[in-house]
């Protein structure tokens, strides 16, 4: 047997070893991202809103509706997240509402910063003539 022939065998094992031993190393490096995912969604504030439009009120109002809250989250740095949907349940117990909006902020501090901004308040300049009723529930993530 030559020395080349005992080499071989020998590197494959080393370099398939550090391929395990780096395999593990990146894995658990992903269980800490998602585990770092996880604790940056605690403490932050969800807004969520139901809105019941006005009888009456058409499908490309609450379309215009619906684009001009979506827009706020280019408009105002304090959203940290948008999303929303129209009512979808077999339950029969949405009382009307039909639209729900989840808005998503850092903290509490940044929902207070979004309140009283100028695209906000010119947002409810357009929807509330057109909104028969709104509930707003504020709460902090908590696992």
């Amino acid at each position: 047997m030559s020395c080349c022939d005992v080499k071989k065998p020998f590197l494959f094992l080393v370099l398939f070893a550090f391929a395990v031993t780096l395999g593990g190393i990146v894995g658990s490096q992903r269980l800490t991202n998602v585990e770092a995912a996880e604790e940056a969604k605690m403490g932050q504030l969800k807004h969520v809103v139901l809105l019941k439009f006005k009888e009456g009120t058409s499908e490309a109002q609450m379309k215009e509706v619906m684009d001009a809250f979506a827009a706020m989250k280019t408009k105002i740095d304090a959203i940290a997240g948008f999303e929303w949907g129209t009512d979808v349940s077999v339950e029969n117990l949405s009382q009307g509402f039909t639209h729900c909006v989840v808005v998503t902020f850092k903290d509490a501090k940044a929902r207070d910063e979004y309140l009283p901004h100028p695209a906000h308040e010119e947002f409810k300049k357009l929807a509330v003539p057109r909104i028969d009723k709104v509930l707003v529930v504020d709460y902090v993530v908590q696992e």
